[in-house]
């Protein structure tokens, strides 16, 4: 019955909408939605018009706000991430580096709250951060500043997390007893300290600083108790302190802590983890297997739905294996050696800083071996490993074929680089023109010099004010642009360029864009029919093949290597220097 009534408003408020689109006003389009919670696509029964009349309008202020409210409202993740990239656009458009690091801000949460996907969500922060110390806005740069420790925390950067994380608690406390601030101002400041001091707790644990972990935990639970605004940050320090007691042998007491965690924290599931395999832990230790065991099946449920795990929550599918051999179930032993083995494809592919650290009772060769041994007692394991001979050949195959294109890639893109730097990235000399005076039966048109020079000088200014980036630009354009006749320009151009007109306009437009690509990090983030249209050039398909054709490798490549070449080299400002970021975790 609830449904239906949720249907029945939602069908009149979009009737309603459709009937008076002109006299709502962008705030009252917001009144319309802001009462909803998030994921909540109702949301969009007004958000979808208010999208619409900001585009029609050309209210890039507008539109930054809608898209931002979109991508919290949607429920599907992918659809986020669009709205979060319209978003960004729009934050371009009005040029203001506020509302540009926001939109980076919230796209990287969405990597990593909604996906748990760090590297790319560290890469938009550090855009974020980048765009935020141009603002003067202390709580948005210390908000950057929180989101990079996180994703830096997870990655097992501890150090460099909790020199961030302190600068955070430092200036939320400030503002958050800033009596003479607006109440909202004051809750998310409050929210910042507690979501960072519950971060220098991780820091602490992983670092084995437990003395200073446990102070923090004590003013965390203080801080938060009886307290409704606040509970989901009282569910991190529960789970800190059960996690706590766990360390300390009080296996009872960390199994209570642990299960009140649980019953506040919402939608996350990575902790939700933390909790379930402690308790498990927990159990273990006090001699119950059975509820344990329980425990631990619950991660791998998670496991499956959201295919992420943390890389300390490895050793509990070496308990499940171990468990089942000792029962004798081989079926279960192999499917949880199975799991086993997704869960390290993923950790050292989320966590390849952390992977080689991880302690492995079963490394992956021994898993290898032992699953095979499971799968002699199925009788179709000879052909199940016929075809992992087989797919193991073909892998070995593909990735040396990889190999060997990775290598042909990296070699023109550093002599492509090496031209930039020498300044020496230019088209090929120009061709000498011969001498038409020797010969009675040269049908060629004759230029009178002083026209070549004034044409050559003409196509020198054309080149240096980059006009040949226009769109739709043809021979006969440019001919009248420069005051000329095409067939004495297009002479000129095959004659003194070396080459005709349209692989002379190409040329130009390409060296443009490889130039920016290479001096610009900003166009790195550009799609490709984007950068086909910053230089000129209508089709996608022909920029990539002129971009082949001069500079021997695509331009998708070209971009991985140049964003590869910045993230190892990239100096960063010192932690220190850094101010931070505020997320819910």
């Amino acid at each position: 019955m609830k449904n239906f009534f949720s249907i029945i408003i939602l069908f009149v408020s979009t009737f309603v909408l459709s009937k008076d689109k002109t006299g709502m006003t962008y705030e009252s389009y917001r009144k319309g939605y802001e009462s909803f919670s998030e994921n909540d696509n109702r949301a969009f029964a007004f958000l979808d018009p208010y999208i619409k009349k900001a585009k029609k309008e050309k209210k890039q202020e507008e539109l930054f706000q809608a898209y931002r409210d979109a991508a919290y409202y949607s429920k599907s993740w992918n659809k986020k991430l669009l709205y979060a990239d319209s978003c960004l656009d729009a934050a371009y458009k009005t040029s203001s580096d506020d509302k540009i690091a926001t939109a980076y801000i919230l796209k990287g949460s969405i990597y990593y709250a909604k996906m748990k996907k760090y590297k790319p969500a560290l890469d938009e922060y550090l855009m974020a951060y980048k765009y935020s110390k141009n603002t003067g806005d202390p709580y948005l740069t210390n908000k950057v500043s929180y989101h990079l420790g996180v994703v830096k925390n997870y990655l097992g950067y501890n150090e460099e997390a909790l020199a961030l994380f302190k600068e955070c608690v430092n200036y939320f406390e400030t503002e958050a007893n800033n009596t003479k601030s607006h109440k909202y101002k004051i809750f998310n400041n409050q929210k910042g300290y507690l979501n960072s001091l519950h971060q220098m707790i991780i820091c602490y644990r992983n670092i084995k600083d437990f003395a200073k972990a446990d102070s923090l935990i004590n003013i965390g639970l203080l801080k938060t108790f009886n307290n409704n605004d606040f509970s989901r940050e009282r569910s991190y320090f529960l789970k800190s302190k059960g996690l706590s007691e766990y360390s300390n042998g009080k296996y009872n007491s960390a199994i209570d802590y642990l299960t009140e965690s649980l019953q506040l924290m919402k939608d996350d599931f990575a902790w939700e983890s933390v909790d379930y395999f402690y308790i498990g832990k927990s159990y273990l230790a006090l001699k119950n297997e059975n509820l344990a065991i329980l425990n631990f099946k619950k991660i791998d449920s998670i496991f499956t739905k959201q295919e992420f795990i943390l890389p300390e929550l490895r050793e509990n599918y070496e308990i499940l294996i171990n468990h089942y051999k000792d029962k004798n179930d081989p079926k279960q032993q192999l499917f949880y050696t199975t799991q086993l083995l997704k869960a390290d494809s993923i950790i050292s592919r989320d966590f390849a800083y952390l992977s080689p650290k991880v302690h492995r009772e079963y490394d992956t060769n021994a898993l290898l071996e032992e699953k095979g041994k499971l799968e002699k007692a199925n009788i179709w394991s000879a052909v199940f490993i016929s075809v992992l001979t087989a797919l193991a050949v073909f892998l070995i195959f593909t990735l040396y074929k990889k190999f060997k294109k990775e290598k042909d890639i990296l070699q023109k893109y550093f002599l492509i680089q090496e031209k930039l730097q020498n300044h020496n990235y230019v088209r090929p000399e120009t061709i000498t023109p011969i001498t038409h005076s020797e010969t009675n039966d040269d049908k060629k048109t004759h230029i009178a010099e002083a026209i070549k020079e004034e044409l050559l000088h003409k196509l020198k200014v054309f080149e240096e004010k980059k006009h040949f980036i226009q769109k739709g630009l043809t021979i006969q354009k440019l001919a009248i642009q420069l005051d000329t006749n095409s067939n004495y320009l297009s002479h000129v151009i095959n004659e003194y360029k070396g080459m005709n007109f349209n692989k002379y306009l190409g040329d130009l437009r390409i060296r443009y864009i490889t130039r920016l690509l290479f001096e610009k990090n900003i166009y790195l983030n550009y799609t490709i029919d984007t950068l086909a249209k910053e230089c000129g050039i209508a089709s996608r398909q022909n920029f990539s093949d002129l971009f082949f054709e001069i500079n021997g490798i695509r331009p998708t490549d070209f971009i991985r290597k140049r964003k590869k070449e910045i993230e190892n080299n990239l100096n960063y400002p010192t932690l220190e220097s850094m101010n931070g970021l505020v997320s819910e975790n």
